[in-house]
C-alpha cells in the first residue's frame, strides 16, 4: 500500500504526516524547538491544556503557552469536560493563533478521569457529541481528536463513537492503540487502528509503541494509518522524526550532526531561553527520565539529575555521565 505523503486539513498541510503527541511536562517549547532543529516534524503539539483554566492564562507567563515564532504548525490540545468551557477556551486559542485544535478524549490519568475528562469521555458519547458540536460551531480551524480503543475491545461501540466524531466535524483522529487500562509495556494493537480507518472517511493517525524506523514500518503495515504520532520516543530520540522522514517517507532531510551530549546541552539552553529559572529543573528531570533510556546504565543519569538541587548541578552531572559515551569527533 502506498504511504500517504501529506495530510491536508482545510488550509493546513501536514507533511510529512508525522505528529508530536501531547505529553504533560514534555511537549513544551524547549522540546518542540529541539525536535524542529532536528527536522522531519509535520505537526507539533502543546501539552494538554485545561479548557477551564485556559482563558485566564497569561500567554507571556504561562509555561504551557510559551511559544517561539518558529514553532509552526502547532496544535493546541484541549482537556474539556463541560460544554460551557468550550467557547471561552476556543476564543483564547484563536487569540493565540493556533494552527489546529485537538480534543483530548484519551488520557487515562486518574486525576483527569476524576474530572470527567480524557478517556472517561469515551464512556459518555452523548456528552462528547455535544462538546464536539459546540467546538465545531466556534472555530473554522482544523479540529481533531485523540482517543484510545476504549475500556474493552468492543467493535460496535468504538465504530459508533468514531463515526459520531466524524459526523460532528472532527477532521482527523489519532488513535492510541491500547485500551484505557493497558500499560505501556503491553504491545499496541495496531490492527485496531486499521479498523478505525475502515469505519471513517477522515485521516486516521496511529499512536503508541513507535520507537524506531522498524516500529514505524510495522505499524503502517498493520494499520494502514495515514500518519504516525510519536510520544515518549520524541523525548528519548528527538531525531526520530528526521529518521522516519528519511527512512519511511523517503524525503531528504538535513539533520545537524550533534552527538547526544551536545543535544542534551542544547535542550538545557532551550529551557533557559524558554522558561523562568524556577520552571527549568523540573522539565529537565522529566526529559532526562526518557533521554537516559538511550544508555545501558541510563538509570544512573536519571537519578543523578533527579537528585540535583539546581539546573547547573544537573547539567554538570549529566555532562559528566554523557561524556563517557561520546566518541571523539570524527569517530562517529
Amino acid at each position: 500500500m502506498d504511504k500517504v505523503q501529506s495530510i491536508r486539513l482545510k488550509g493546513l498541510e501536514i507533511s510529512p504526516p508525522l505528529f508530536l503527541a501531547p505529553m504533560a511536562g514534555l511537549t513544551h517549547s524547549a522540546l518542540r524547538r529541539l525536535i524542529l532543529e532536528q527536522g522531519g516534524i509535520g505537526l507539533l503539539s502543546t501539552e494538554m491544556l485545561s479548557a477551564k483554566r485556559l482563558p485566564m492564562e497569561n500567554a507571556a507567563l504561562s509555561p504551557y503557552l510559551v511559544r517561539a515564532p518558529q514553532e509552526i504548525p502547532l496544535s493546541y490540545q484541549l482537556l474539556v469536560s463541560r460544554v460551557e468551557e468550550v467557547a471561552p477556551a476556543i476564543a483564547k486559542l484563536h487569540a493565540l493563533q493556533a494552527e489546529a485544535i485537538d480534543l483530548n478524549l484519551g488520557c487515562p490519568a486518574p486525576t483527569v478521569r476524576r474530572m470527567g475528562a480524557g478517556s472517561r469521555l469515551m464512556e459518555e458519547p452523548a456528552l462528547v457529541q455535544t462538546l464536539v458540536a459546540a467546538a465545531r460551531k466556534q472555530t473554522d480551524l482544523p479540529l481533531t481528536a485523540k482517543i484510545r480503543l476504549g475500556e474493552s475491545l468492543d467493535e460496535d461501540k468504538l465504530r459508533d463513537f468514531c463515526r459520531m466524531l466524524e459526523g460532528e466535524g472532527i477532521e482527523l483522529l489519532s488513535v492510541h492503540a491500547r485500551l484505557r487500562g493497558e500499560p505501556f509495556v503491553r504491545k499496541p494493537r495496531w490492527p485496531w487502528v486499521g479498523k478505525v480507518k475502515s469505519w471513517v472517511n477522515i485521516p486516521v493517525v496511529a499512536n503508541g509503541g513507535i520507537f524506531s524506523v522498524e516500529d514505524a514500518k510495522n505499524c503502517l503495515a498493520q494499520s494502514g494509518a495515514d500518519g504516525l504520532m510519536i510520544g515518549r520516543a520524541a523525548a528519548m530520540h528527538p531525531w526520530i522524526f528526521a529518521e522516519l522522514t528519511r527512512e519511511v517517507y523517503g524525503h531528504a532531510v538535513e539533520v545537524p550532526v550533534l552527538n547526544k551530549l551536545a543535544l542534551y546541552l542544547r535542550f538545557v539552553e532551550l529551557l533557559e531561553e524558554s522558561f523562568l529559572p524556577e520552571r527549568r529543573l523540573g522539565r529537565l528531570k522529566e526529559f532526562t527520565h526518557y533521554f537516559a533510556k538511550n544508555y545501558p546504565f541510563g538509570h544512573h543519569l536519571a537519578s543523578a539529575v533527579q537528585s540535583s538541587a539546581s539546573l547547573a548541578e544537573a547539567k554538570e552531572r549529566a555532562a559528566l555521565f554523557l561524556s563517557r559515551y561520546e566518541a571523539p569527533p570524527g569517530d562517529h
